[in-house]
């Protein structure tokens, strides 16, 4: 996804300089990919240039295709994979997303309580104490990288209100009742939070993170219904 990201800036970059502007800001949609093809450049350097930038962004596409083809593949295999399906009851948290949690997390027990992942994550906000004062600032952003910009990116669809869309339904139709439960409790609580952090002047990336921090441990308590007990010798 860095790769497209860089291939497709590059070519709005390009197009940019030489005053090429799309009319509305919804890139890479098919209206986009049309107006895209409608280019042209007079002069052969600047449309070879236009070209190669255009194959670059489809080579790097197909790349992120067949990864996460293959990624899929191998889950039906893998000793996560009851985490896996488990965390796409979750809204936001589709097959690839719940793949990346899984991988970057590993064992959720070794966290005796949601916190614990919370702070890991670096989801949690700095603190400073000096005597009976205690201040709170940004989120530490100490922990796992990956992981806590998937959950952010994921709490953007609590913006909207608590439903089981088809896709949604789909995933979870073969889960267990507990799982299920956890995610709708998860998603009736985090998008009325939304609504109202956002009516009380909050920040829109302020209230993201702050969904983002509830999500995880929405994650953590479904992937504990899931993940087998430990063994004991």
């Amino acid at each position: 996804m860095e790769g497209v990201r860089r291939a497709r800036q590059q070519l709005l970059s390009f197009l940019l300089r030489h005053g090429r502007i799309y009319p509305t800001k919804r890139h890479w949609t098919r209206a986009h990919r049309r107006w895209l093809a409608e280019q042209r450049f007079e002069h052969p350097a600047q449309q070879i240039v236009f070209e190669e930038l255009i194959q670059a962004v489809e080579q790097v596409m197909a790349r992120r295709d067949r990864l996460e083809q293959q990624m899929i593949a191998l889950v039906p295999n893998w000793s996560l994979q009851p985490v896996v399906a488990a965390l796409q009851a979750l809204r936001g948290v589709a097959m690839v997303a719940a793949i990346i949690l899984a991988a970057e997390i590993g064992d959720f027990r070794r966290f005796a309580n949601p916190r614990q992942l919370m702070a890991w994550l670096g989801l949690v906000p700095r603190e400073h104490s000096s005597g009976a004062s205690t201040s709170r600032g940004a989120i530490t952003k100490a922990g796992n990288g990956r992981a806590r910009r998937l959950l952010i990116e994921s709490a953007w669809t609590y913006r909207l209100p608590a439903r089981i869309a088809s896709q949604l339904l789909a995933r979870s139709a073969a889960l267990p009742e507990a799982v299920k439960a956890v995610a709708w409790k998860a998603q009736v609580r985090l998008c009325a939070r939304y609504r109202r952090l956002r009516c009380s002047g909050k920040p829109t990336n302020v209230v993201t993170v702050a969904i983002a921090r509830e999500l995880a441990a929405f994650a953590w308590a479904i992937a504990i219904i899931v993940m087998p007990a430990p063994q004991t010798t």
